[in-house]
């Protein structure tokens, strides 16, 4: 499986969460630097398993969830 989308999907997944969540307010939330998820979600930069622990712990899921619903999601197929 290819994870090359996953900065998209993880733009997405950020902007859905009510009220909206910044991209600053959510890295800082979850001890990640903003710079590192501007980098992820513009796609210049891969994920590392340390941040994507962060990450899925922000959008209160576990790593395997989010994962799983990156893969049935339309970003997984481009």
């Amino acid at each position: 499986m290819q994870y090359k989308n996953f900065g998209k999907f993880l733009k997405n997944k950020r902007e859905s969460i009510k009220p909206k969540m910044t991209l600053n307010k959510f890295a800082i939330n979850n001890d990640i630097e903003p710079a590192i998820i501007s980098r992820i979600e513009n796609m210049k930069q891969d994920v590392k398993l340390v941040v994507l622990g962060k990450i899925a712990n922000g959008l209160e899921m576990t790593v395997s969830e989010l994962i799983d619903e990156y893969e049935k999601s339309e970003f997984s197929n481009d």
